[in-house]
C-alpha cells in the first residue's frame, strides 16, 4: 500500500509539472483588452466567417484566460490580397495579426520570414497537437512549404474541393432520360454513386446532349479565364487526372515534365470542352460560372464547393451536387480523378508583439474545437478536422458536404506551387494556357513549351533549381 501511495503521489507531481511546464511559455493576458486585426478575401464568404464568429471566441477567451478581445477586418480581392498583405509585411508592420492566405501563397509569405512557422505551436499546445486532420491532403495543401514537406506555415481555415453541380430536374426528367438512352445506348447517371463511377467519355456525351444553343441552354460551365488562376486550375484537372505532372517540386524541374505530348493531349481535351459552354465561355471565372448556373443557362458546372450556398437555386430548376467525372489516363487508359484543391489557410504575422501572438494561438485553439468547427459548418464553411467530417449526419448539413468530403483526399486532390515565385510563375502559365484555349496559339505543345521554358527560367534565376532552361526555349512565341 505504501508503495502504491508513493507512486500515486509521484504521478500527481509529474502531472502538475507537465501542466505547469505547458503553461510556462504563456503570456499572461488576464485583465487586458486586445484588438486583433484580420486581413481577408473580399467577396469570399468563408474568409469573413471567422470574424463573424469571433464574439464566441471572446467569450471563450474571457472565461478561460480572463482577457477581453475584439476583431477588426479588412479585405481585398483574390487578385490583389497577396500584394496588399506583402506591402504591409515587407515593412515589418503588425497592421494585420492574422491573414487569410490562398494556399499557394504560403511560400511567398514564409520565405522572407513574414509569417510564423507553426510547428512549435502545434507541438507545444496540447489542444492543437491533438488535432486529427481529415486527410493528409489538408496538411499538404493548407500547411506545408515546401509543398509536401513537414515545415508548416499555415493552419487551415476553409477546406475546398472541386465538385459537380448538376441540374437535377433535367437529369431525372423521364423524357430526357429516354431520349438520351435512345441516342447513346446507355442510361445517364441518376445517383451520387452513379456519378462516382462516371468517366469523361460518357460525361462528354451528356454535355453534348444538353447543349442546345437555339434554346439558350448549354452543357457545361467551368473555369477558363486568364484572370488570377482560373485557366490553370481547370487545365490541371485534365493534366493530373489524365496521368500528367506539372513539375518536380523537389528539384524544381519543369522543362520536360510540363511540356510533354501527353499533357498537350490533355490541354486539347480541355479546350474541346468549350464547344459545350455558352458564348463567351473562354473567359469564365467564378462569377461567370455562377451567373450562367443561377440564370439557368447550363446543365452542369465544375466549380468550388465553397460557393455552394450561392448555387442552390438555378433558374427554373433544381440542383444536385456530386463528384466531378473521372478522366482516363492519357484519354484511353485507367479511370482516374485528380482535381485542383481550393481553400485557404490562416497565417500569423511574425511581426506581431507577444500579446497578439498569444491571442492568435488562443484563437486557433478555439477555432479547431469541435463545437466551433460544427458551427462553422452550419454557417456554410467547409471544416477539415476528422471528428467533424466523420460525425454522423455531417454530410446532410449542407448539400455540397458529401461531394466535398468525397473529394478531400490525397488521391483525388492536388495543389500547385507553394513557392515564393508563385505569382510570377502563375502569370506566365496563365498567359500560355489561355493563349491556346482562346485560339491565339493553335498547337497545345507550343503553349506548354512556352510555359515550361519561362517557369524553368524563373526557378533557375531564383536559385530553386540547378537546371537551367534550354537556350532554344527563348525563341518560343505564343503564336
Amino acid at each position: 500500500m505504501k508503495k502504491s501511495r508513493f507512486f500515486m503521489v509521484l504521478f500527481i507531481c509529474f502531472a502538475l509539472l507537465v501542466s505547469v511546464s505547458a503553461q510556462a511559455g504563456r503570456v499572461n493576458l488576464k485583465g487586458k483588452k486586445i484588438t486583433m486585426s484580420i486581413l481577408g478575401i473580399a467577396g469570399w464568404y468563408p474568409s469573413k466567417l471567422g470574424v463573424d464568429m469571433s464574439p464566441a471566441f471572446a467569450k471563450y477567451a474571457k472565461k478561460k484566460w480572463g482577457y477581453d478581445v475584439k476583431f477588426t477586418f479588412e479585405e481585398a480581392p483574390f487578385t490583389s490580397l497577396f500584394q496588399k498583405a506583402s506591402a504591409s509585411l515587407a515593412t515589418k508592420s503588425d497592421d494585420y495579426n492574422i491573414i487569410v492566405s490562398d494556399s499557394q501563397w504560403l511560400g511567398g509569405f514564409a520565405a522572407p520570414g513574414w509569417i510564423v512557422k507553426v510547428n512549435k505551436l502545434l507541438e507545444s499546445n496540447p489542444r492543437l497537437k491533438a488535432i486529427k486532420w481529415y486527410d493528409q491532403i489538408v496538411v499538404d495543401t493548407y500547411m506545408s512549404y515546401p509543398l509536401g514537406s513537414k515545415n508548416y506555415w499555415g493552419l487551415p481555415l476553409e477546406g475546398d474541393t472541386m465538385v459537380l453541380y448538376v441540374r437535377k430536374d433535367k437529369l431525372l426528367d423521364p423524357k430526357e432520360r429516354k431520349a438520351f438512352k435512345a441516342k447513346y445506348g446507355f442510361d445517364m447517371p441518376k445517383t451520387f454513386e452513379d456519378f462516382e463511377k462516371l468517366t469523361m467519355p460518357k460525361f462528354e456525351k451528356i454535355l453534348a446532349f444538353f447543349t442546345r444553343p437555339k434554346e439558350g441552354f448549354y452543357g457545361l460551365a467551368q473555369h477558363t479565364s486568364k484572370v488570377y488562376d482560373f485557366v490553370c486550375t481547370a487545365a490541371h484537372n485534365y493534366i493530373w487526372s489524365r496521368g500528367g505532372r506539372i513539375w518536380d517540386n523537389k528539384t524544381g524541374q519543369v522543362w520536360g515534365i510540363l511540356n510533354t505530348d501527353q499533357n498537350a493531349r490533355s490541354l486539347a481535351a480541355y479546350k474541346k470542352s468549350l464547344q459545350w459552354m455558352p458564348p463567351g465561355g473562354v473567359n469564365y471565372g467564378n462569377s461567370q460560372i455562377m451567373e450562367a448556373w443561377n440564370n439557368g443557362k447550363v446543365f452542369c458546372a465544375i466549380m468550388w464547393a465553397a460557393v455552394g450556398q450561392y448555387m442552390m437555386h438555378p433558374k427554373g430548376g433544381e440542383m444536385m451536387i456530386v463528384p466531378p467525372p473521372m478522366h482516363l489516363i492519357d484519354g484511353k487508359g485507367k479511370p482516374n480523378r485528380v482535381y485542383s484543391m481550393g481553400g485557404q489557410p490562416w497565417v500569423i504575422n511574425a511581426f506581431s508583439d507577444k500579446e497578439h501572438l498569444q491571442v492568435a494561438e488562443d484563437f486557433m485553439e478555439w477555432w479547431y474545437t469541435e463545437d466551433t468547427q460544427m458551427e462553422f459548418a452550419r454557417r456554410g464553411g467547409n471544416p477539415v478536422i476528422k471528428s467533424v467530417l466523420d460525425k454522423k449526419g455531417f454530410e446532410k448539413i449542407k448539400p455540397w458536404f458529401r461531394a466535398y468530403k468525397f473529394m478531400l483526399r490525397r488521391d483525388r486532390g492536388r495543389d500547385f506551387w507553394h513557392h515564393p515565385m508563385y505569382s510570377v510563375m502563375l502569370a506566365k502559365q496563365q498567359e500560355a494556357f489561355h493563349a491556346y484555349i482562346s485560339g491565339q496559339v493553335k498547337d497545345p505543345k507550343v503553349a506548354l513549351d512556352y510555359a515550361a521554358y519561362h517557369l524553368q527560367k524563373i526557378l533557375y534565376e531564383h536559385g530553386s533549381t540547378k537546371k537551367a532552361p534550354p537556350k532554344e526555349g527563348a525563341k518560343i512565341r505564343l503564336k
